[in-house]
């Protein structure tokens, strides 16, 4: 969905975007969403190795019995 907007359809984003927020208030949504995204992909990231580590383990318990 996100693959068809193109730049056309970014600048009329961009432009709602200022009208709706201003332009004092859109660098700090900016930098929030920026945070908010950072911590998710930690979030996953931690969340695979986690399962990794479970599967590993797994597997070298069925190799030990």
């Amino acid at each position: 969905m996100l693959q068809n907007i193109g730049i056309p359809g970014l600048i009329l984003i961009l432009v709602i975007a200022l009208i709706i927020f201003g332009p004092s208030k859109l660098p700090e949504i900016g930098k929030a969403f920026g945070s908010t995204l950072r911590e998710f992909k930690k979030s996953t990231r931690e969340l695979v190795a986690d399962d990794e580590q479970e599967d590993k383990k797994k597997l070298k318990d069925e190799k030990i019995i």
